[in-house]
């Protein structure tokens, strides 16, 4: 497996064994003399070869389903470049990542499943760019759009994941090529008694009828001149999303989709031959097989598209390894055998074509080829400010007809616009005088991504640990990324600073409570 990256691991590894090859002056051998007969020939004791400590780490960040494929590569890693693979387990993957890297304490290389949780790291300068090389051309094209920053690609790309439009092929011999051939084939079928419901409705029904919204033109950002996401044109209220709305709300009002949305409940109505049509993804492949239910997957009716996803390897910019992990992702990750590994557990199409023209499973196929024209989830930080307010609006027209679909949607749409005017609404921060040595730019920073806390099961706010030296510090609570809105020890608006004092060095850690709103600071 040598290309010319090997050069550059040389490179970067031989300065390791310079200084231990280096020894003394050379004398000259001394001469030989031929041993006396009667003494019997000597022979030298044996020597345990020396042992050669690894050059170098490499450590990567992983969830169960990747890690064990990446730990296999160890031994080669080690024996091709003396390098060690070091290969963690992690769960909250985006959160930990962004928590470590600033503090210079997190991997070389994280595996994000979804690359759209890339956005806010790329905005924060904790992502390196990658460089595919010649290898480029061997990865789909919308899975490199997808980690293509301001122009700039920040991933190997592994993996691609989106809908499909499932149909049950003993109901339904011919997929239907229009939403128009969905409601006239299904209602057929449901006079005649054989289906409950013309087509199941998956979850919230956002990405989850996507396919729809797109179909009428629909969208959720657009792009501007220079190709990138355009946070100022949301088409939340679009006239392609409020047809699509519409169509959902017609279609419960008369009894043709579920009013019961909920993701298991649905697919059990494709999967008992309740519903002929369904949208569904690779992840839920292993169920619909289970089910028996016959069943074939075709592309969206009237051109629809569907939102998409990339999974991908990153490289961490605070590393001191950037080097040798770009060198690592091209010769040991951007293989045929690796990626056919990596789709065989996650069973997600390729993103690496030559791996991709290897998968002999036809939903598989079927799946990239309705991907074919997917729209990759805008990798923007304002993305995350669409979600909550879209599903609301949806749900409270389309699914429980207490609002009117246009009014619902604007007023959703105008939520969603405010949350992008101040992207950091909703943030919970406790900014102070340990944020600098927590790796924000400053001190006193109620905006600063670094020390933004996360909400627990608890219904509490946590934040930290963050380590810090021996000392006295201040601090208090702010909201939204701004002092606007911040509350003192006494857990008044704009009360007293908190004070606490760390005799020795150690850590702190930070709960807020939402209720009270009073913060906890936990001395380590």
């Amino acid at each position: 497996m040598k290309t010319k990256f090997s050069l550059l691991f040389s490179l970067l590894l031989i300065t390791a064994f310079v200084l231990s090859a280096c020894g003394g002056a050379a004398t000259e051998a001394p001469v030989a003399t031929e041993a006396p007969a009667t003494e019997a020939p000597a022979t030298a004791a044996p020597t345990e070869a020396p042992v050669v400590e690894p050059a170098g780490t490499l450590t990567i960040w992983a969830d169960d389903t990747r890690a064990p494929i990446l730990q296999d590569l160890a031994d080669e890693v080690l024996a091709a470049y003396n390098l060690e693979l070091i290969v963690e387990l992690k769960a909250s993957m985006r959160d930990d990542f962004q928590t470590a890297a600033p503090l210079g304490e997190g991997p070389d290389i994280v595996v994000l499943t979804a690359h759209d949780q890339a956005g806010p790291m790329v905005a924060n300068g904790l992502l390196a760019e990658v460089d595919l090389g010649d290898k480029k051309g061997d990865f789909v094209q919308v899975a490199l759009d997808a980690c293509t920053h301001d122009g700039k690609l920040y991933c190997m790309p592994y993996a691609t994941e989106n809908l499909g439009f499932f149909y049950n092929t003993d109901l339904v011999p011919t997929p239907p090529t229009t939403w128009d051939e969905v409601l006239s084939m299904g209602r057929a079928l449901k006079a005649e008694g054989k289906v409950d419901y013309v087509m199941a409705v998956v979850g919230d029904a956002t990405y989850d009828m996507y396919p729809l919204y797109s179909s009428l033109g629909g969208y959720v950002f657009g792009k501007d001149a220079e190709g990138n996401w355009n946070p100022q044109d949301l088409g939340i209220d679009s006239p392609g999303m409020i047809a699509g709305v519409q169509w959902i709300a017609d279609g419960v009002a008369a009894g043709d989709f579920p009013a019961d949305w909920d993701w298991g409940s649905n697919h059990a109505l494709f999967e008992t031959g309740k519903t002929p049509f369904i949208m569904a993804g690779p992840w839920a492949l292993s169920r619909i097989r289970e089910s028996k239910v016959p069943y074939a997957i075709a592309s969206f009716p009237n051109d629809g598209y569907p939102l998409a996803g990339t999974q991908g390897f990153f490289i961490n910019s605070q590393s001191e390894n950037v080097l040798l992990a770009q060198a690592f992702l091209n010769e040991f990750i951007a293989t045929e055998e690796l990626m056919l590994k990596l789709f065989e557990t996650g069973q997600r199409p390729p993103a690496y074509i030559p791996a991709l023209e290897k998968v002999d499973d036809p939903d598989i196929k079927a799946l990239a080829i309705a991907g074919e024209n997917a729209v990759m989830m805008p990798a923007i930080p304002a993305m995350g400010s669409v979600w909550g307010s879209w599903k609301d609006a949806i749900v409270l027209s389309a699914r429980d007809a207490k609002q009117d679909v246009p009014t619902a949607m604007k007023e959703g749409a105008d939520k969603i616009r405010a949350l992008v005017a101040n992207p950091l609404t909703g943030m919970v921060n406790v900014p102070g005088a340990y944020q600098a040595q927590a790796g924000c730019p400053a001190d006193w920073q109620p905006e600063c991504a670094v020390t933004a806390m996360t909400l627990g099961e608890d219904g509490k706010w946590h934040s930290g640990p963050f380590g810090l030296k021996a000392g006295d510090y201040e601090f208090k609570v702010a909201l939204d990324g701004s002092w606007t809105t911040n509350y003192g020890s006494d857990g008044a608006q704009d009360g007293p600073n908190y004070k606490i004092t760390l005799a020795a060095d150690g850590s702190v850690e930070f709960v807020y409570d939402p209720a009270t709103k009073l913060v906890e600071a936990i001395v380590k």
